[in-house]
């Protein structure tokens, strides 16, 4: 394969998805994509984004009003052109490395030669039929993807033999080995739980000292015995096992055989291995939409039309056709229903059903080029028909007459729900939280769908993050030329140019408890719903917090390479977020980090914590200390150990400040003999290699790998990596510069003097073994050693204009900073120190730099499915069994959809309450005086029925029957509160949250809050 550059600038967050050699394939790629309407541009969108070599897009049609629904780059200016022609300048800016062309001629043989993968949307059975085949005779990928309203298709062929690379894209499982045995089988133990292996698994060995043999192994199968050990070959001839190694599973590929259209069509009707299914679809069910989608073609070829929106005529001629093909398949299951809900929408277009299917076929498109992931195999069918009226509305309002085209950017929408619920869909109040990639991709759904789009409408989206270069493989809406701006101000640009009639304005505000001033009661209480793009947890459980107090819905959505997830939050009918799960990644022990590390995530973790102390925080307490007269009340306030360690920082900073570049390279230098050195050697003095516990074991064994110092050799190309990162890093903090060339800075390295160790070896009788790795260390101190540091510090007398620091906020993504430089230096020297294999700059930088892996499709299918909701809520369905939430896996071809859960409720007083209900108290009635206590009290056991025992503000108590608190009850409830928390009560607020108790039922572990109204 010739040599393809890849702009990893660009690509970053994808690379962790796809990796080095698939985007390589990928590069050398020629795609055609015909049909240029809302699905064909989602396809061709995704696949630009994702770095193919080259795409055409081939369209024989001209814009019509019905496309404007869905295809974001047509304009009402451009009727009646060809939309190929005026799609091409938009797709074209997305992505500088990729290729782009248009045909606007019907296809022939030697067109379709030039491609390596064929897409064909809004195509005849005819046209597919010998497309297909002319593409399996010539090895040519082939993907069939259409939608007809709620309803989508789609089908892959690969060829006979096509070789999958990596069925999942999981990264290989990785473990730490502790010790082999000597058997038949052998034992492996694993330094850490490796629950990722499993059985029949293929592994290589690395870095084994002692039973050498195992580098040398062929991939060897292992069977699991438990969570940290598993056997593998006979190991009885092999040398004794002395420590280090590291096993890795082999990614095995697989073969796969694709049968052609012609011979798909019929066998699918038999053989259910060609049928990928979706949860809440059946075979029967998903059987049933091929054969209406084959109807759908005969009546296009005998009618030359769809047929009509809603027309009962015409979906009992679809339904006949259904049967007669349903007959010749011999299947007798043929769901009539669905059918003819078919036929009533067929002339839909619906951008949230092109963003899913379009995200899934391009996400198959760059399986053909790539070999990465397991493809469709072959067809998949999906519906979304419960986004339809309830059945107990009997399809209220949705008329032949209502869902007729009346030239207007909506008539793909109308078709499908009518114009009474497009109007209500213009009437919207929504906020959106986050414009990044799935908020991109919300946002541009909503332009389509016009949500907020007319009078009273209106989207408010916030986001506070500006754009930056890697964010353009993947949010859509942003342009190279829009770096350094605001998200959420490019993206309602951008939006406003899809729908001219948007009403949405930007803001930059993060979404917490300090920015309540502007969401506040009034804010929320004007809202129809929430839609949630973020990328973290915390941020989700907030606001669902909000979502659950004013009772507004929320559309919840996220993804995690090619996995996503979504989930709809109905007032009064499901279960809400929640609170955040206590599953997530473990926090690594202090112990493991500063003594026993045995895998790279804990050096990276150690790195990036040096950063942090020497860059960013050190430099902030020399300033706080500067400027803050507070600065050492405020230190000591957080415990002697930690404000010594924060007090000496500050004086070695000021009384050790550089003068010039050579100060920073010795200061550099200084700092490598330190850490890889020093530290270790005095390690090995308090703990020797033949150190053993108090109980007679091995101290250094298992997960305690047993370090070595290292000796500084300018001639090694990592540690020259971190003197120069270190001493760029340190310069800057001081607002020095110089060279970092090696030449130049081995010059200056001649003249630094490093100081001779001595162990201290009072740190010997410091902590006990078991100490060691059970509390974190600290250097114990007395307030006579504090006293004199301050003084010391005091005596410096700095300037604080001169002395000032800058300091550094870590930036994983530029290079020119040296940030990565100084973390992949930092790791990997500390990783030497105990035997543990480096990772190179592009994995360091995804764990010490917390990627979250990303791709433009699942992103594209994720807004999709979470838009679909948002028809359901709109509607304002009540049945729960309507609602879908999702996980999807465009990796695996894996797509699971079910009914969200019910709030589970509990019980006060015997009755029942969920977690939706509140106690409602309008606290001041106009022209009154706000109520006090014993008012609220009262007013409780009146409308509810409950006696209130206590009443609790956060972690404030405001009231309670076993205090003494009866003078309270004839204050006002707000003035209570104020007193009791201490704090003012912001102006803005107008609403308290009260948790009560009751004598009804003390033991209840949950009781609905009084919902307090004062202002």
């Amino acid at each position: 394969m010739a040599h393809i550059d890849i702009d990893e600038g660009l690509y970053s967050r994808q690379l962790y998805v796809l990796g080095h050699d698939a985007m390589r394939h990928m590069g050398e790629a020629n795609v055609l994509i015909c049909g240029m309407k809302g699905l064909g541009v989602e396809v061709a969108k995704n696949i630009i984004l994702a770095g193919v070599g080259s795409v055409t897009i081939q369209d024989t049609g001209t814009t019509e009003w019905s496309d404007l629904s869905s295809q974001f780059y047509l304009k009402e200016s451009d009727l009646g052109k060809n939309r190929a022609i005026c799609s091409e300048k938009h797709l074209a800016r997305l992505n500088s490395h990729v290729r782009l062309s248009t045909h606007t001629e019907t296809l022939n043989k030697e067109f379709l030669d030039n491609f390596q993968v064929v897409v064909l949307t809004d195509s005849s059975f005819e046209e597919q039929l010998s497309v297909a085949a002319f593409c399996h005779s010539n090895n040519i990928k082939y993907i069939l993807a259409d939608t007809k309203g709620l309803c989508g298709q789609l089908f892959c062929d690969f060829g006979e033999k096509f070789v999958v690379k990596d069925i999942d894209g999981e990264p290989p499982s990785v473990s730490m080995i502790a010790s082999v045995s000597k058997g038949n089988p052998g034992i492996v133990t694993c330094t850490d739980d490796q629950g990722t292996f499993t059985d029949g698994m293929r592994v290589i060995f690395s870095g084994v000292q002692g039973m050498t043999e195992l580098n040398s192994c062929a991939p060897t199968e292992i069977k699991v015995i438990d969570s940290y050990s598993f056997s593998i070959c006979d190991t009885s001839n092999f040398s004794e096992y002395e420590k280090c190694g590291v096993a890795t599973e082999v990614k095995e590929t697989k073969t796969l055989s694709f049968i052609s259209l012609d011979a798909a069509v019929e066998e699918v009707m038999r053989d259910t291995e060609l049928l990928v299914l979706t949860s809440f679809g059946n075979v029967q069910r998903a059987r049933s939409l091929h054969l209406g989608f084959r109807a759908l073609q005969e009546f296009k070829q005998k009618y030359s039309r769809l047929p009509k929106p809603r027309n009962q005529e015409d979906a009992e001629l679809l339904l006949a056709m259904a049967k007669q093909h349903s007959a010749a398949a011999q299947f007798d299951e043929l769901d009539e229903a669905v059918v003819r809900k078919l036929s009533l929408c067929a002339r839909g277009n619906l951008a949230p059903i092109n963003a899913f299917i379009g995200g899934l076929a391009a996400q198959e498109v760059m399986k053909a080029c790539s070999g990465k992931f397991t493809p469709l195999k072959q067809w998949l069918y999906f519906d979304a028909l419960e986004c339809l009226p309830d059945q107990e509305d009997n399809d209220k309002g949705l008329t032949e007459e209502a869902c007729a085209p009346r030239n207007t950017r909506y008539d793909g929408q109308i078709a499908v729900f009518g114009s009474d619920f497009q109007e209500k869909l213009t009437k919207q109040r929504y906020f959106l939280v986050g414009a990044g990639a799935i908020g991109c991709e919300l946002l541009k759904n909503f332009a389509l769908i016009g949500l907020g789009a007319g009078e009273g409408g209106h989207i408010t989206v916030t986001d506070m993050d500006s754009i930056e270069r890697s964010n353009l493989n993947r949010q859509f809406l942003f342009r190279s030329e829009d770096i350094g701006k605001q998200k959420s101000e490019v993206a309602a640009e951008a939006v406003r140019k899809i729908n001219p009639s948007m009403n949405i304005t930007p803001h930059q505000n993060r979404l917490c408890q300090e920015s309540e001033g502007i969401y506040t009661h009034q804010f929320y209480s004007s809202l129809d719903g929430v839609a949630a793009a973020l990328d973290n947890v915390e941020a989700r459980v907030y606001l669902d917090e909000r979502c659950v107090q004013y009772q507004k819905p929320m559309l919840e959505g996220g993804t995690l390479g090619g996995k996503g997830h979504t989930l709809v939050v109905v007032p009064h009918l499901t279960e809400s977020y929640g609170p955040a799960s206590t599953s997530g990644q473990k926090d690594i022990p202090l112990c493991t980090l500063k003594h026993f590390p045995h895998r790279i995530e804990h050096t990276l973790q150690w790195a990036r914590e040096q950063f942090e102390g020497l860059f960013k925080h050190t430099p902030e307490n020399v300033n706080q200390y500067l400027s803050d007269d507070e600065f050492w009340a405020r230190t000591v306030g957080r415990g002697e150990a930690e404000a010594f360690e924060v007090v000496e920082a500050v004086y070695r900073s000021l009384k050790d400040r550089p003068h010039d570049w050579q100060d920073c390279v010795a200061w550099a230098r200084l700092k490598w003999e330190s850490f890889y050195n020093n530290d270790i050697a005095q390690l090995l003095f308090c703990f020797p290699p033949d150190h053993v516990t108090s109980s007679g074991l091995p101290f250094w064994t298992g997960a305690k790998k047993c370090p070595h110092p290292l000796t500084f050799d300018p001639a090694n190309t990592t540690h020259m990596d971190f003197i120069a990162a270190s001493a760029y890093l340190y310069g800057q903090i001081y607002g020095i510069s110089g060279s970092t060339d090696r030449n130049d800075m081995m010059k200056i390295l001649e003249g630094v003097h490093v100081p001779e160790f001595h162990p201290n070896t009072s740190e010997t009788i410091a902590v006990t073994d078991e100490e060691l790795e059970s509390r974190e260390e600290r250097k114990d101190v007395d307030k006579d050693e504090l006293h004199e540091l301050k003084q010391k510090l005091s005596s410096l007398q700095p300037d604080s204009q001169k002395c000032r620091t800058f300091p550094l906020e870590f930036e994983k993504d530029d290079d020119r900073n040296f940030h990565m430089d100084f973390i992949v230096a930092a790791s990997n020297l500390r990783a030497e120190n105990y035997d543990i294999p480096a990772a190179d700059r592009h994995k360091s930088k995804l764990i010490a730099g917390r990627i979250i892996p990303a791709i433009a499709t699942t992103t594209a299918a994720t807004s999709g499915l979470m838009c679909l909701e948002l028809y359901k809520l709109v509607q304002g369905h009540q049945h729960i069994s309507s609602f879908r939430n999702s996980f999807i896996n465009l990796a695996s071809s894996y797509y699971f959809m079910l009914q969200p859960c019910k709030d589970a409720g509990f019980k006060v007083a015997g009755k029942e309450y969920s977690l939706w209900d509140k106690l409602l108290v309008q606290g001041r009635k106009e022209g009154q005086e706000e109520m006090t206590v014993e008012e609220l009290l009262k007013n409780v056991k009146e409308n509810y029925n409950l006696t209130i025992t206590g009443l609790y503000y956060g972690p404030s108590v405001l009231y309670s029957d076993h205090m003494n608190h009866a003078a309270r009850l004839k204050q006002r409830v707000s003035e209570v509160v104020q007193m009791a928390t201490k704090t003012e009560i912001p102006a803005h607020k107008q609403m308290l949250e009260i948790m009560p108790s009751f004598a009804e039922d003390e033991d209840c572990e949950k009781v609905p809050p009084v919902s307090y109204v004062f202002r």
